[in-house]
């Protein structure tokens, strides 16, 4: 997104500085992120079909995640080309937006996956009859709707410049526009402050009530606490260094009128660190479901499944040759077919 407000693009910025670390880091995500999130939206899929209310969350957020996957490749083309965009304005803002809309989706929805695990943990008999996977659904589509509907004033109504106009740049807010520093300062609070404690508190409470368990030895207690100190330390690592920055930024721009020297010093910071926040994409699906022993039996048992179910169609096809003679092409389509169904 380019600057508003009808400012000049004055700032002496280096775009050359930090390309391969950017490209490196992307491509990573990318190429970890995309299969871990489709295979993540599968097995939840099949476990919400079996009335598993936290799956929705994790459905949601995978779902998220492959969103933004997808503008990936637009974020290595403009790095590689030195912040040059070179399609649309109109996609520039949408890829702008998928990806703000996907980091406060993302960040929003881990607090629902902790608040749920918390209440289970804590009210376990009064949870499994007030949990409902409706609620979980009209949960996630409200935060769907919450960030977008927040974000829209800002990409798309907040009279933002061409970015021909602006050095064929694309979501460089520099020097920053009034609405986009007010901006900063609620992304700051409620975007990151408020989910923070959230995540901290339920997470605390969560290893507290395990670790008072009589049922629990003390590895599946261990367990619990690396897990709950690992949420926390990935969330402040992906998303407290961009968040910080954005202060900063607002800051400098609410106390000196040209804030230009220091946009030039925190630059290469800031770009660092808002391709951190991309991490947290391909790390949640490893987070929250392979690290689960129960979940990685499951998927074990459907990959199982589905080898099994290819062999058994193999052996009736192969059956039904060795009785009939060889089959033309079409014979053995139709006995794939009847094996399937069967």
């Amino acid at each position: 997104m380019n600057s508003s407000q009808g400012a000049m693009l004055t700032c002496n910025i280096s775009y050359d500085q930090g390309t391969v670390p950017l490209i490196t880091v992307y491509s990573l995500v990318l190429a970890i992120g995309a299969p871990a999130n489709f295979v993540t939206l599968c097995l939840s899929l099949v476990k919400i079909c079996r009335k598993n209310v936290l799956s929705v969350y994790l459905f949601t957020l995978s779902l998220s995640d492959l969103l933004y996957m997808g503008t990936i490749p637009q974020w290595i083309l403009y790095v590689k080309n030195h912040n040059k965009w070179t399609q649309s304005d109109t996609a520039c803002q949408l890829t702008g937006f998928i990806f703000f809309n996907n980091l406060y989706i993302s960040i929003l929805l881990l607090c629902c996956i902790s608040t749920d695990r918390c209440l289970v943990v804590l009210y376990p008999i009064e949870s499994q009859w007030r949990r409902r996977r409706r609620t979980a659904v009209m949960v996630c589509i409200g935060v769907w709707l919450l960030v977008m509907m927040v974000h829209l004033p800002v990409f798309f109504l907040s009279s933002v410049k061409s970015a021909k106009e602006k050095n064929d740049s694309c979501f460089e807010t520099i020097p920053m526009p009034p609405l986009v520093a007010k901006f900063n300062y609620a992304r700051f609070s409620v975007g990151f402050c408020i989910p923070l404690f959230i995540l901290a508190l339920t997470n605390l409470l969560i290893f507290r009530r395990i670790q008072a368990s009589p049922c629990l030895n003390i590895r599946e207690k261990t367990k619990v606490k690396y897990l709950a100190i690992a949420i926390i330390l990935i969330f402040l690592g992906c998303f407290a260094p961009y968040h910080l920055v954005l202060l900063s930024r607002a800051i400098a721009f609410s106390l000196y009128k040209d804030s230009c020297w220091f946009e030039e010093k925190i630059y290469n910071a800031s770009t660092l660190f808002l391709c951190l926040c991309t991490i947290n994409s391909a790390i949640n699906p490893i987070l929250y479901m392979f690290s689960c022993e129960s979940v990685r039996q499951e998927f074990c048992r459907e990959v199982q499944s589905i080898r099994n179910h290819s062999s058994r169609r193999s052996n009736r096809t192969d059956s039904y040759i060795l009785r009939n003679g060889q089959t033309s092409g079409t014979s053995v389509y139709r006995m794939e077919h009847i094996a399937s169904e069967n």
